[in-house]
């Protein structure tokens, strides 16, 4: 049995329905898609809130058979400058999929990082690029191996989420969204709305405005004692 790279989809996304994306936080996105887009959180950055790289880019998956890594492998022929390794290591957590020198080689590449339902190792390193985000299920020493299974840039199962290649990845400190191009086009304006009615709390919150009126609360009634 070898690797399968299956054929990539019509692209049916212009730069302008990405870039609008760009400043939109993976919290608002999965809000404004009512957590669809979100990916399990138990898939968590490598780095300490204030320091995760933002991840933003479209979509290269690798299917992997751990301890089999051989599609990783083969993506990284696939990989152009602004893309997102998602790799699928079926949740497994004994085995990394990847650590410093296939790290280090996405970046050259352009990667602007990688997300691994599975384990990675090498953490160290991979955390000190600051212009290379990484998020993975768990981390481990041990390495994996070289053989003849898996697949590149088909469907993929991340976090629960069902990935397609070309589909846009959100990673911050909060977590992971995937959004297919369906999403891109029709949540945007939601998403900047979202972001609109959340400058607007703040600044009526800072400007002095009660919590109940910034947030339409109703009156809260007095309890009944028995």
């Amino acid at each position: 049995m070898t690797v399968t790279v299956h054929r990539l989809p019509v692209d049916t996304l212009s730069s302008d329905d990405i870039e609008r994306w760009r400043t939109i936080p993976a919290a608002v996105a999965v809000d404004v898609s009512r957590a669809a887009c979100q990916i399990d959180p138990a898939i968590r950055p490598l780095c300490p809130p204030g320091r995760q790289p933002h991840l933003f880019g479209r979509a290269v998956t690798a299917r992997c058979e751990p301890p089999d890594f051989s599609a990783v492998l083969h993506a990284l022929e696939l990989i152009k400058p602004g893309d997102v390794l998602m790799i699928d290591a079926e949740g497994h957590i004994d085995t990394a999929m990847i650590g410093e020198i296939i790290g280090g080689h996405l970046r050259r590449l352009g990667a602007h990082g990688f997300v691994c339902d599975g384990a990675v190792r090498d953490v160290a390193e991979l955390a000190s690029w600051p212009d290379f985000s990484v998020f993975a299920r768990a981390i481990t020493p041990r390495g994996p191996m070289v053989g003849e299974r898996g697949a590149v840039n088909g469907e993929v199962m991340i976090g629960g989420r069902r990935v397609n290649p070309g589909d846009l990845i959100i990673g911050d400190d909060d977590g992971l969204a995937a959004l297919n191009a369906d999403a891109v086009r029709s949540l945007i304006e939601a998403a900047e709305a979202k972001l609109a009615l959340e400058a607007a709390w703040q600044a009526d919150l800072a400007a002095g405005r009660s919590v109940a009126a910034t947030f339409g609360l109703a009156p809260a009634g007095d309890a009944i004692s028995a």
